[in-house]
């Protein structure tokens, strides 16, 4: 089973970027937490982050080739992207949407997601864990289908 992790614009800054909401662990230390997950779970995982639309839409179409499940963090896009959505609906793929601060607790324009719509699932505001819930989330609904 083949995973891709999709990182969403400015969590390459995570650890810089407003530790007091989105906590001080890096995306470097996100994404090793989750390879070792994926070790234990005996999974492959493919990690990317990019900061503009059209390369998160080119990483979600190039899952849709090469993986099994998704595991996405829009970050801003959430609320904004109609074409990250009907990319994750275009691709025959389950995805969990995933959030390391929990949006229903912050701003009131935050808390409407376009891209959850197309997604199995949302984790939101466990910090690190949320990815790795999601991970094993991910895994989950990916058996369930076969």
């Amino acid at each position: 089973m083949i995973v891709a992790v999709i990182h969403g614009p400015n969590l390459n800054l995570l650890g810089v970027r407003e530790p007091d909401v989105y906590g001080s662990v890096t995306m470097s230390e996100i994404n090793e937490r989750i390879e070792a997950l994926a070790e234990e779970l005996g999974i492959e995982v493919t990690l990317c982050q990019h900061n503009s639309e059209g390369a998160i839409i080119d990483a979600i179409h190039q899952a849709g080739c090469e993986a099994d499940g998704i595991v996405i963090n829009p970050a801003g896009y959430t609320h904004t992207s109609v074409a990250i959505h009907d990319a994750l609906k275009a691709v025959p793929l389950p995805a969990i949407e995933v959030h390391l601060s929990n949006i229903l607790a912050r701003e009131d324009w935050r808390k409407l997601s376009m891209t959850a719509p197309a997604c199995a699932g949302v984790i939101s505001g466990l910090g690190a864990e949320s990815y790795l819930l999601a991970v094993r989330g991910i895994v989950a609904v990916v058996e369930a289908g076969e």
